[in-house]
């Protein structure tokens, strides 16, 4: 007798709600911003990776806008087929000045500039060494692309590179992925020294800047740039959804590189092409970013302030170690992490609880933003107060 081949489904969500991981959507009413309306009560969104404000800039929506009218609401096929447009050039043109690359290549989203760019760039024959931190998009990429993976302790560059001697010769090519800011965590991975093994190893390095753009270096350009390694070879990748404000993804690097991926990432080439409006959003959200270096400012103006208050005030709250616009504090169990998030909720602060799977431990994520005001960040030190 036949069984249902789906009644698997019920049973695993039965084990997710008893583990305290299930999720759901929560609906977001009106403009993003320091302050939303959730379920009809305004909060401070501590939860947006809008960093510099710019999801709801009015300039942004008004490319978007004309973007619209002049060439419609899609793309309405892959760049290479019938896609293309001048604004996805301007784009790229725009991305590779901020980073100074030879070249850069939008994708669709940030999810699959990483799919893409890692299975184009190494196959069966190959070795990839990952960051146990990293993105799913990063991990993902690298069980996609069919090579050899494998993971090394958290910013541990000593098992790397004990790693790359026992292994790295028995593998045509190697690449090396890290995020540059850990998104669930807020610290950096340490570019320098990474730099430092591909040129011993002989390996490529792909960093992905998706919590960095907009945010670290002198010019907003990233993680690389903080650093002090612009210039260097190396393989970057970001979105165009968080401090910018709009959507899609994007690879900077060689003009080789670029090329190549023109001709051999999936994920570009069988893809329809970034719409017009979001295209028109992100360049005109870059141009912000390097005409108003103020708003980066105040980002971490607002950092600094939290930060300087939970160690006065919480000098005992487990905050992860970070170096971002991203904090985190560490609770026992998800049931604890739940807890803490719904005290907040109820208090007028939006900061969700994080839990496995995405990290090993839960915790509570906050976020800043250059436009949180000082009100807003007092607000929330005075109710983990009340809660931690």
């Amino acid at each position: 007798m036949p069984t249902d081949p789906y009644a698997w489904l019920e049973q695993s969500l039965a084990t997710i709600h008893q583990a305290d991981w299930y999720r759901s959507v929560q609906t977001i009413h009106g403009l993003p911003g320091a302050t939303v309306v959730l379920a009809g009560q305004e909060v401070i969104n501590f939860a947006s990776n809008n960093y510099l404000g710019l999801a709801g800039e009015q300039r942004l929506i008004a490319a978007a806008i004309a973007a619209i009218k002049e060439f419609g609401t899609g793309s309405t096929g892959s760049r290479l087929l019938s896609g293309h447009r001048e604004l996805h050039r301007e784009l790229e043109e725009a991305i590779a000045s901020t980073k100074q690359t030879e070249d850069a290549l939008v994708f669709s989203s940030g999810y699959l500039a990483n799919l893409g760019t890692i299975t184009a760039l190494v196959g069966k024959r190959d070795l990839i060494l990952s960051d146990q931190y990293n993105h799913s998009s990063l991990k993902n990429g690298a069980i996609l692309s069919g090579a050899a993976v494998v993971e090394y302790p958290h910013c541990d560059l000593a098992v790397l590179k004990n790693q790359l001697s026992q292994q790295r010769q028995n593998y045509r090519r190697c690449l090396i992925l890290t995020d540059s800011v850990f998104s669930m965590d807020g610290d950096l991975c340490p570019i320098p020294a990474l730099l430092d093994l591909t040129d011993k190893f002989s390996c490529m390095l792909l960093v992905d800047e998706a919590h960095a753009t907009g945010v670290l270096g002198k010019t907003g350009a990233g993680c690389v740039e903080h650093f002090g390694c612009t210039g260097k070879q190396l393989i970057q990748i970001g979105t165009l959804s968080k401090a910018l404000g709009s959507l899609g993804g994007y690879v900077a690097g060689s003009s080789t590189l670029i090329d190549f991926l023109r001709n051999r990432a999936p994920t570009w080439i069988y893809t329809t092409g970034l719409s017009p409006a979001d295209t028109a959003a992100a360049l005109a959200a870059i141009k912000i970013v390097q005409q108003e270096p103020q708003r980066r400012a105040q980002l971490w103006e607002n950092i600094h302030y939290l930060k300087n208050l939970l160690q006065q005030q919480l000098p005992n709250l487990k905050l992860l170690r970070s170096e971002s616009a991203i904090l985190c504090f560490q609770l026992s169990s998800a049931t604890d992490a739940l807890k803490a998030g719904k005290q907040l909720r109820d208090a007028g602060i939006f900061a969700p609880a994080i839990r496995p799977p995405t990290v090993p431990t839960s915790r509570i994520r906050i976020s800043l933003m250059a436009t949180h005001e000082a009100a807003h960040i007092e607000k929330l030190v005075a109710v983990l107060k009340d809660i931690c």
